[in-house]
């Protein structure tokens, strides 16, 4: 995984996964793969799954001609609640970006250490599933 600020604000982890270097085929193999991690813990809350494509396709949006899908997957670790604000960085989501050989999957850095161990281990563990 590598680390970028995006936009010179957002501190962003991404990486590309060849689909060489899984047995996952599509986006929505990705989806279903985050979703079973997600499931799998207790602590953590399964929220959607956004098309993110499908969205910015139906209002005639710019769409990268390199992506072949894209998708959200929202879910929650919210471990506590220590004020309002807390709201703001919740719940995470891991975008995920079939560009045809590969994809590219990202996440926005959390304000918990574990969550974005978590998230990282994820996404490393998707290579040679």
């Amino acid at each position: 995984m590598q680390q970028k600020v995006l936009m010179e604000k957002y501190p962003v982890f991404h990486a590309d996964i060849a689909k060489s270097e899984t047995t996952l085929a599509s986006a929505d193999d990705v989806v279903d793969f985050l979703k079973a991690r997600i499931d799998a813990d207790p602590g953590i809350a399964y929220v959607a799954t956004f098309d993110h494509y499908a969205h910015t396709q139906a209002i005639g949006g710019d769409i990268n001609p390199d992506m072949k899908a894209a998708r959200n997957v929202v879910f929650c670790f919210g471990k506590a609640l220590p004020n309002p604000d807390v709201l703001s960085v919740r719940p995470r989501s891991i975008g995920v970006a079939d560009m045809g050989d590969h994809f590219h999957v990202s996440f926005l850095e959390a304000p918990m250490k574990l969550a974005n161990e978590t998230m990282e281990g994820w996404v490393k563990s998707m290579r040679n599933t």
